[in-house]
């Protein structure tokens, strides 16, 4: 524990890394990568929350442009879909032996505990990993800004956010412009003013007024966690305290 950089973190997970190399759905080796990723830095005796999207299964804004819904109707289907994700997730933490508690923003009780802080901290210390489901309980806010919130309420460390093939943040697209920049350090406030949308505006605001650090990473690189809390150089760090390695 002595060696880590940070000591409770809060992955974020998009749906989209959870698909891998599939157009939808979850891919089943990346899941059980992650799952020894899990097991690997938990027993480092590293406190974990994770909070999952749910863009793999249904994106709320895009689908309600498409379907003609109302936003506010999609986005409640997409938080739907986080919390399927998140039971998915459980499940195989289980069959590795994890120990794993699942807590919605939206009460689903047969499948899951309500969200509630103190109880959240608790399982923590127990060496628990926690999976927030349920964004934030409200639509119009991101699964972005609900790992913010969340990392902010049980007192991260840092806030990691796995994306699928972007090994950080870069001035455009890397997947579409081969001339994209990317950078190794970005302060929140140049985040929000270059508007830069790998992670949302909402969230990295939170995140400065809490002074959490968020560190984008590439989430196919099965040891890039590790690295990260051992304070490697790895992916782009996103406000935080700037150290050799970075």
């Amino acid at each position: 524990m002595n060696n880590l950089k940070y000591k409770r973190i809060l992955l974020k997970v998009s749906g989209e890394a959870l698909m891998a190399e599939k157009e939808f759905g979850i891919d089943s080796e990346t899941v059980r990568n992650l799952a020894l990723q899990i097991k690997k830095i938990k027993e480092l005796g590293v406190e974990i929350a994770i909070v999952v999207g749910g863009g793999n299964i249904f994106r709320g804004m895009q689908n309600s442009v498409k379907l003609g819904m109302d936003q506010a109707s999609a986005d409640y289907i997409g938080m739907v879909a986080t919390i399927m994700n998140a039971l998915v997730l459980q499940g195989i933490f289980k069959k590795a032996d994890i120990p794993v508690r699942v807590m919605s923003a939206l009460p689903i009780n047969q499948v899951s505990e309500p969200y509630i802080r103190l109880r959240a901290l608790r399982h923590l210390e127990k060496g628990r990993v926690v999976i927030f489901a349920g964004g934030t309980g409200n639509p119009f806010f991101t699964t972005d800004t609900a790992a913010a919130l969340r990392a902010s309420e049980i007192n991260a460390d840092a806030m990691l956010m796995a994306k699928n093939k972007v090994n950080g943040v870069y001035d455009k697209d890397p997947r579409k412009h081969n001339d994209a920049i990317k950078f190794d350090y970005i302060s929140y406030d140049d985040m929000i003013i270059k508007d830069l949308k790998v992670v949302d505006t909402a969230a990295v605001s939170l995140c400065k007024n809490n002074n959490i650090p968020i560190i984008v990473f590439d989430f196919a690189d099965t040891e890039s966690i590790e690295k990260i809390l051992k304070g490697e150089k790895e992916g782009t760090l996103v406000g935080g305290l700037l150290n050799n390695d970075h």
